[in-house]
């Protein structure tokens, strides 16, 4: 915990694949709800088939889903959110013709139930 998945439309050529993933880790790491930098674990899923609405124009989308364990409050999750779409928005490529479709989602993982262990 916490976990930070974003996936994107493999259309958007030119995401600076690397440098998302330092400067999420960063942003998100940076946060006092992060009490070691070691506990996230972010990556990156390009999505190969994907749909966005039904016109045939040129659609891409970035989302961002960071699952974290329960008990945070709005604030704290509004402002990790924030975070997350600063970096997400200063770094997405925004091809000419193309509508990027930026999200951020914060999903609240069961404490009773999640298992973490150090291998």
């Amino acid at each position: 915990m916490p976990h930070l998945i974003v996936e994107y439309s493999n259309n958007l050529t030119g995401l600076p694949q690397a440098q998302l993933l330092q400067e999420l880790n960063q942003a998100v790491a940076s946060s006092p709800e992060v009490l070691n930098e070691t506990d996230l674990k972010t990556r990156l899923l390009a999505v190969e088939h994907f749909e966005i609405g039904t016109a045939p124009t040129a659609r891409a989308f970035v989302h961002a889903q960071l699952r974290l364990l329960s008990g945070r409050t709005p604030e704290v999750k509004k402002d990790l959110a924030a975070r997350i779409a600063a970096v997400l928005r200063r770094l997405t490529p925004k091809p000419e013709g193309v509508m990027v479709q930026l999200s951020v989602e914060l999903v609240d993982m069961d404490r009773g139930s999640y298992v973490k262990e150090r291998l």
